[in-house]
């Protein structure tokens, strides 16, 4: 029998359910309602918190272990390179292993590695501990694409908006966790408590993720390879990794620096008042569902440069946190409120964006899109620090403000450009992100130009 063609689904994705229906929906949709849609959600914001609760424990980590606040901040930037890693080498195995198995395993390994970061003995265990953390728990990213191909045309904004809002709820709640438990149990205790919520979750996840045949039968050296060449081949999908690699470098920078402001002699606070600045920035996770049904309505490219002005709006308002005092407490509120909901909803925008490009290699879009996102974000916490050691905390307004900026004049500049044609017919027809039940719309219209 020959071996299948690169991107078309396997013989069993293609033809384990009904065809797409004239409405565009994908049969799919039915399994995906919309309590399980929720719960996904919740499994996103449980798992990806495990990335961003050590910004919150940088100045504890460092008194813990006798060692500067530099070093300890790299337990948080190596578990987003971590999470960069994982975006590169696990996420393609969302289009070549079952959803069901690949996501509970996946997120019974981060507990094992979230156990080894609480009993860590020194600085360089819980480095290497962050790291492995960060890899496995790239679980939301597969959850995403495979949610949007059970999700549909017309709902696929509102569900990844939905899923978003949960992720964006783990991300800033995190820290919220990380600041308050920190401060009261000590930094080791987030750690193993949030290793005992994911090997509790991993056996729940083995149950209730909807069964999914692979959408690819390639090897995994070449779907790894893929997703190099979807960046070569896909301007769309460049254009979407740069927006989101600098909004969000400009968002890691901002809630690592903000850390060493808020403990530093400006505030004299601790741990737990960042935590409690991070609870009140979760506020912005209900913008995620509105952003979503904003890019059903108009299109992903009408929400990017709204969230790029946010974005610079953001930076002007922070900028003031550095005065001290209430006054300054309420702008570094504020500030971080409207940066949230700036980058969390350009991210709904840009995911909606890759995610209708080809639908039978949604994973692999997603892993090159979350790499350069997280490589961004890494990029960003190192460059945060530098920022507020040399210029203070203005340093890192303007790093903010910069990002922005480059975001908003790439997207006003973008000129259009046709899309290369799918590989094959299979490819443009084949079943949505390798789901049982459900079909997928065609990638798109031929002839019909696209924006970079």
């Amino acid at each position: 029998m020959p071996p299948s063609p690169p991107d078309s689904p396997s013989p069993d994705a293609a033809s384990s359910g009904p065809p797409p229906s004239d409405s565009g929906e994908a049969p799919g949709e039915a399994v995906l309602g919309r309590r399980l849609t929720w719960f996904l959600a919740l499994t996103c914001g449980v798992t990806v918190a495990n990335i961003y609760f050590p910004q919150a424990l940088i100045p504890l980590i460092a008194d813990g272990l006798r060692v500067s606040g530099g070093t300890a901040a790299l337990a948080a930037t190596s578990a987003q390179l971590g999470y960069a890693a994982g975006m590169f080498l696990l996420v393609p195995l969302g289009d070549r292993v079952p959803h069901r198995r690949l996501i509970a395993v996946l997120t019974a390994l981060t507990g094992a590695g979230l156990l080894a970061a609480g009993l860590a003995p020194d600085a360089r265990v819980l480095v290497a501990a962050g790291a492995l953390v960060g890899a496995t728990t790239s679980v939301p990213q597969i959850i995403l694409p495979m949610a949007a191909g059970l999700a549909g045309e017309r709902r696929r904004g509102a569900v990844t908006g939905t899923l978003l809002s949960g992720l964006i709820g783990g991300i800033l709640l995190a820290r919220a966790f990380g600041g308050v438990a920190g401060a009261q149990l000590g930094w080791r205790a987030p750690y193993l408590i949030a290793a005992v919520l994911a090997l509790l979750l991993a056996p729940v996840l083995a149950v209730v993720v909807p069964v999914t045949a692979p959408a690819s039968r390639q090897r995994y050296p070449r779907l790894l390879g893929e997703a190099v060449r979807l960046l070569r081949d896909e301007p769309d999908l460049r254009r979407s990794c740069v927006y989101q690699a600098a909004m969000f470098g400009g968002f890691s920078a901002a809630w690592t620096a903000v850390a060493l402001l808020i403990s530093g002699p400006r505030y004299g606070l601790g741990a737990q008042a960042v935590g409690l600045v991070a609870l009140v920035g979760a506020a912005s996770m209900v913008c995620t569902p509105v952003a979503g049904r904003r890019v059903d309505r108009a299109g992903p490219d009408a929400v990017t440069p709204v969230c790029a002005l946010a974005a610079l709006a953001a930076a002007a308002v922070l900028a003031f946190g550095s005065a001290g005092g209430a006054a300054g407490m309420a702008a570094l509120v504020a500030g971080m409120l409207l940066l949230d909901a700036a980058v969390q909803s350009g991210q709904v925008a840009n995911q909606a964006r890759i995610f209708a490009l080809r639908p039978q290699a949604r994973a692999r879009l997603n892993t090159a899109y979350m790499t350069c996102s997280f490589l961004g974000g890494s990029a960003g916490s190192w460059l945060g620090v530098r920022a507020y050691e040399r210029f203070g905390w203005a340093g890192v307004c303007g790093l903010v403000a910069a990002l922005a900026a480059a975001v908003l004049a790439r997207h006003v500049l973008r000129r259009p450009a046709r899309s290369p044609a799918p590989a094959s017919p299979s490819a443009a027809g084949g079943a949505a992100g390798g789901v049982v039940s459900g079909g997928a719309e065609p990638a798109s219209a031929p002839g019909r130009p696209r924006r970079r």
